[in-house]
């Protein structure tokens, strides 16, 4: 595990922070405005801010989202090692190399899947091919249009009108903008996989799995203790 944390990079780390910080902020507005029946204009309806719901929804999608790759980035998915235990080193980096090729397939397909589904919400082409993408697809029909439930849309992203919705004025943020996490979620998965498997392949890890984390977190604790 410290030598997976040592040649990773903190992507992940800062856009799950931002997301937990923003999620708290909103949930304690919220909080707030429902004890005091504050009016804060559009966003304040019986005592609650109208959009906070909504936007937390979308916000925690995000977070566990981005927490798959993550876990796989430091090594928190959990499996079963009771094989992996009894062969010898090199057919353990032989089986583990099979195994993240197995989960870089997987990957794939939820990238193929993720971009499919969004694609056309930013008025882009979904992919051909039921499996792998053959291409993509000549004609569709564009959904820039379709908006949130209740998130409004802040003047600073009114650019997007002109790029997504022929001009028309957006009332509440489109659905293409929470809905973005799906692919990039997808490609950020496939890349840690990839990079797991180059790790595994030159040795720098010898598992893609954490089975034995309850382990190591008492070999930590001792550790600090002789400390």
């Amino acid at each position: 595990m410290q030598k997976r944390r040592a040649v990773t990079a903190g992507l992940e780390e800062t856009l799950i922070a931002a997301i937990l910080g923003v999620m708290t902020l909103i949930t304690f507005a919220n909080v707030i405005v429902r004890k005091t029946g504050g009016d804060f204009l559009l966003f304040e309806i019986d005592g609650n801010i109208l959009w906070a719901k909504e936007a937390t929804v979308f916000l925690f999608a995000w977070l566990v989202l981005l927490g798959t790759s993550y876990a796989v980035r430091i090594g928190a998915h959990l499996g079963v090692d009771a094989l992996l235990n009894i062969v010898s080193k090199p057919m353990r980096k032989v089986l583990g190399l099979i195994s993240v090729t197995i989960c870089i397939a997987f990957a794939f397909l939820m990238l193929k899947g993720a971009w499919d589904y969004w694609a056309n919400f930013a008025n882009l082409p979904q992919t051909t091919g039921r499996w792998f993408p053959t291409g993509f697809e000549e004609s569709f029909r564009g959904k820039g249009w379709y908006e949130s439930y209740d998130i409004p849309m802040p003047g600073f992203l009114r650019f997007m009108e002109d790029m997504f919705n022929d001009g028309d004025e957006y009332e509440k943020i489109p659905r293409l903008i929470p809905y973005f996490i799906l692919p990039l979620s997808m490609a950020l998965l496939l890349f840690r996989f990839l990079q797991s498997a180059w790790w595994l392949w030159t040795g720098k890890i010898d598992t893609i799995i954490a089975s034995h984390e309850v382990e190591d977190a008492v070999d930590a604790l001792a550790a600090e203790r002789k400390d």
